[in-house]
């Protein structure tokens, strides 16, 4: 059987993107378990109905940290990371389930979720893999759903130290969002209050339409 070149790069690009994280995984957990995303969090909810029990899949979930809120919120949070000490990690912290998944072999049912929280997780998705990605997100999300994405903003795409990155301004998001299926709710740059230039992240909240 002939090997598919573009298949085996993108399995090392997934590889050593988790290698980085379970190599990194507790320095990773002590420097970002105070960073403050409460933006984006309350981003996700306000999209949602309010006074209902939501189950929300945080998909890069890391240790756990956002899991915690949620569930202290009221909420069903599922975390999914493809780095096995993440998942780990978040088990131990917020008392919920995990799904050891790699971004590129997920395996998501169908219409679980009113909300999925992809926040600093999608830019690790190379482009040429991303419309499959996000259709299998559409996918798990019920009917009008909620996407929020939060990614570094720029147009580059390659190794960036020990990890590969994607990162893309509004307009080339916009575009992936819509071919699978999203409609855009709202966007905004972070952190709030700076300067654009003092701005590297993109959030985006995304609606699930289907028919």
């Amino acid at each position: 059987m002939p090997i598919n070149n573009s298949q085996v790069a993108l399995e090392e690009i997934e590889k050593f993107n988790i290698a980085h994280y379970e190599e990194n995984a507790e320095s990773f957990r002590i420097g970002t378990q105070q960073h403050d995303v409460s933006q984006n969090i309350a981003a996700l909810l306000d999209a949602l109905p309010q006074e209902k029990t939501l189950d929300i899949l945080d998909f890069g979930c890391g240790p756990g940290r956002d899991l915690r809120v949620f569930k202290a919120l009221g909420h069903r949070p599922v975390g999914l990371d493809g780095c096995k000490e993440f998942c780990k990690m978040a088990q131990e912290q917020s008392d919920c389930p995990t799904l050891n998944q790699q971004f590129l072999k997920l395996e998501l049912e169908e219409n679980s979720y009113d909300g999925i929280f992809a926040n600093a997780s999608l830019f690790c998705v190379p482009s040429q893999e991303l419309p499959r990605v996000l259709t299998e997100l559409h996918s798990a999300l019920k009917k009008d759903g909620i996407l929020f994405s939060s990614n570094p903003r720029g147009n580059a795409e390659g190794w960036q130290g020990q990890r590969y990155a994607h990162y893309m301004e509004f307009e080339t998001s916009q575009l992936f969002l819509q071919q699978a299926g999203f409609k855009i709710v709202e966007h905004f740059y972070r952190p709030a209050g700076k300067p654009r230039v003092e701005q590297p992240w993109l959030a985006i909240v995304s609606r699930c339409k289907k028919n």
